[in-house]
C-alpha cells in the first residue's frame, strides 16, 4: 500500500453517498506497500480501505481481481471483498482512477514472524490453495521470466547505482534461472507476493490475506517460494531462520502439500522469486516519485536472499 494520488476530503465524501456505509469521519493515507494509492477510512457506520490502481495495475485485469476475492470470501477465507454500492457496483472513479472501497479486516502484519506465526502462514496458503481449486479464471504473470528479463533490461546500468557490480549480478543469476526454469509443474492461481506485510494476525491467529494485485496463475509452488523468501529470513534478507522454514512448510503440507517434483525445483522457484523482488524494487527505487507518500523497499535484501538460495544446501533452506 502506498499513496501516488490524493483524494481531497470532498471526493471521499461525495464516494460515500453511493454507499450505504454512513459519512465520512476520518481519512488517513497508507504509506506501506508500492502499488496502489490507499487510505483509511472512517465512517459513522465503520472503517474501510479506499485503494485507488495505480498505472502498474491494468484497468482490465480488476475484475479478475474483485471475482477473486469474491471466490475465497464465499469459501469462508479471511480476505477482504470489495464493497458494493446501491447500484450494484465495486469498481469507482475517484481522482481519475479506477478505485473500490474495501472491507477492513482486523489484525496487524508481524515484522519478526514466530515459528508458530510461520506455521499459520503455511496453513493459510495452504487453505487458498484449497479454496482456488475451482477458480476457472486466468490472469498472465506480469512479473514471470519475461517480466523480469525485461525490467532487468529497463534498469540496465542503474542497478549498480544501488550496489556495486549489482548489474553483473542480476544477469548472471538470470541466465541461470532462464536455463533451468521447471515446465510440468502444476500451474494454479496464486497470490505471488504473501509477505508477512500481507498476512494479518492477532496472535498466532491469521485474521486477514490482503493485496492480492499480483494474483495470476503460474506455478502453484511458486506460491511456496515467494512465501518461503519472505518470512524465513530478517527484513534485510541477512539472517536465514530454518525454524521459521521447517514450520511454514508443514503448515502448508498439512492443508494442501507438495509433491516430489514440487518440492524438489523449491530452490529454483525461490531464486526466481527473489529475482522477481530484488527488480521490482530496484526499479521503484530508482523510479518513485520524490513527493509520493510510499515508503521504498531495499533491493539489496532480495540479492541476499538470492545469494542463500544460490548457496546453501536445498536440505537446509527446506528441511522436511
Amino acid at each position: 500500500m502506498a499513496v501516488f494520488t490524493n483524494v481531497s476530503a470532498e471526493a471521499m465524501s461525495a464516494l460515500l453517498t453511493r454507499y450505504d456505509v454512513g459519512t465520512l469521519l476520518s481519512a488517513k493515507g497508507i504509506a506501506e506497500g508500492v502499488q496502489n494509492s490507499n487510505f483509511l477510512v472512517d465512517t459513522t457506520g465503520g472503517r474501510f480501505i479506499l485503494t485507488l490502481y495505480e498505472e502498474r495495475v491494468d484497468a482490465d485485469d480488476l475484475p479478475f481481481f474483485l471475482r477473486l476475492l469474491d471466490h475465497l470470501a464465499d469459501r469462508g477465507l479471511p480476505v477482504p471483498r470489495a464493497i458494493r454500492d446501491r447500484t450494484g457496483a465495486q469498481l469507482q472513479q475517484v481522482a481519475g482512477r479506477p478505485a473500490c472501497l474495501i472491507e477492513f479486516l482486523s489484525g496487524v502484519s508481524v515484522t519478526h514472524p514466530t515459528v508458530a506465526q510461520a506455521h499459520a502462514a503455511g496453513e493459510a496458503l495452504g487453505n487458498l490453495h484449497v479454496a482456488l481449486r475451482d477458480f476457472a479464471p486466468r490472469r498472465d504473470n506480469a512479473l514471470g521470466i519475461a517480466g523480469w528479463n525485461a525490467l532487468a533490461l529497463r534498469c540496465g546500468a542503474d542497478l549498480d547505482c544501488i550496489l556495486p557490480g549489482l548489474q553483473d549480478r542480476i544477469t548472471a543469476e538470470r541466465q541461470f534461472v532462464d536455463a533451468h526454469w521447471p515446465s510440468t509443474l502444476p500451474i494454479a492461481t496464486v497470490h505471488a507476493d504473501l509477505f508477512p506485510d500481507n498476512v494479518l494476525m492477532l496472535g498466532d491467529a491469521v485474521t486477514g490475506i490482503i493485496d492480492f494485485y499480483f494474483a495470476c496463475t503460474d506455478i502453484r509452488a511458486l506460491d511456496v517460494a515467494v512465501t518461503h523468501a519472505s518470512w524465513c529470513f530478517d527484513a534485510d534478507g541477512a539472517r536465514f531462520h530454518p525454524d521459521r522454514a521447517a514450520a511454514l512448510l508443514a503448515g502448508y503440507e498439512a492443508r494442501f502439500g507438495l509433491s516430489a517434483a514440487e518440492r524438489a525445483a523449491l530452490p529454483i522457484l525461490a531464486r526466481g522469486a527473489c529475482l522477481r523482488f530484488a527488480l521490482t524494487r530496484a526499479w521503484d527505487w530508482l523510479n518513485t516519485p520524490a513527493d509520493a507518500l510510499v515508503t521504498r523497499k531495499d533491493p539489496a535484501a532480495f540479492v541476499r536472499r538470492m545469494d542463500a538460495y544460490r548457496d546453501r544446501p536445498a536440505k537446509a533452506l527446506f528441511p522436511v
